[in-house]
């Protein structure tokens, strides 16, 4: 029998351009679930995760979606950056 992933990716769109931002992903949960808006972003150290967010009415912007754990947010970060890394070879 097979074993199904939790998370899977659902599609990541590249972004055109010379910007922090090289795109966009969004993941399907347990095949239930689809979180939208995580982004692949060039850092100083090189490419990361950020986690979907939105502005509250103070003018900052805060996580709406974050894993509980170093670990899990780790292994979300290698699964994204891993199949990002995949489709732009």
């Amino acid at each position: 029998m097979e074993k199904k992933s939790m998370i899977k990716i659902d599609r990541i769109h590249n972004l055109d351009g010379s910007g922090p931002t090289k795109a966009f992903c969004d993941l399907i949960i347990m095949d239930t679930f689809i979180v939208k808006g995580f982004r692949i972003v060039e850092g100083k150290e090189g490419l990361f995760v950020s986690m979907p967010r939105e502005q509250g009415r103070d003018g900052k912007w805060y996580d709406t979606f974050y894993p509980a754990a170093k670990e899990q947010r780790k292994a979300l970060n290698d699964l994204i950056l891993d199949k990002y890394s995949e489709n732009n070879k």
